[in-house]
């Protein structure tokens, strides 16, 4: 009988799971990336318009520092956003370290009961082996004791 592990659907459950979660948590860090995009770009734009605002004629001085002063306030609410994200991530992660440990675990069991089986196998087969032998033994037996008999003991078994 081919082993079978009783709790193979709550494995393969568990396993579903910790795929789903493993999804959930690439998407947050898709989006911790996406925001640290945004700040580089607008961090970057600062920097330009840092650069430009020495050329610039004076009457544009105003424009620039009210616009980087604009950028600066979306570099702000974008860092608060990231560290949202962040810590959703972190909590993610922490969900799916929890199933991977409970993937593991059953995993680990499952490994112990295939050990079991086919320790239980094995002796199944020894006992089968045994019987065997023990057949084969018998049957030389009686026919050592039947070389051993005299032609009229032969003749008394066979008449009766």
């Amino acid at each position: 009988m081919p082993f079978q592990y009783r709790l193979g659907k709550i494995l393969r459950f568990r396993i579903q799971k910790r795929d789903e979660q493993f999804n959930v948590v690439r998407e947050a860090q898709r989006e911790v990336a996406r925001i640290q995009a945004e700040i580089d770009k607008n961090v970057n734009a600062v920097n330009l318009l840092r650069k430009n605002i020495r050329t610039a004629h004076h009457t544009m001085m105003e424009s620039y520092d009210t616009y980087i002063q604009h950028l600066e306030e979306i570099i702000q609410q974008l860092e608060e956003k990231k560290a949202k994200a962040i810590e959703i991530l972190e909590e993610e992660k922490i969900k799916l370290r929890e199933l991977e440990k409970a993937v593991n675990v059953l995993e680990k069991h499952k490994e112990k009961a295939y050990e079991l089986y086919k320790e239980s196998e094995r002796k199944t087969e020894m006992k089968r082996l045994d019987e065997v032998a023990n057949q084969k033994h018998f049957v030389k037996m009686q026919e050592k004791i039947a070389e051993e008999l005299s032609d009229e003991e032969r003749q008394l078994l066979d008449d009766n």
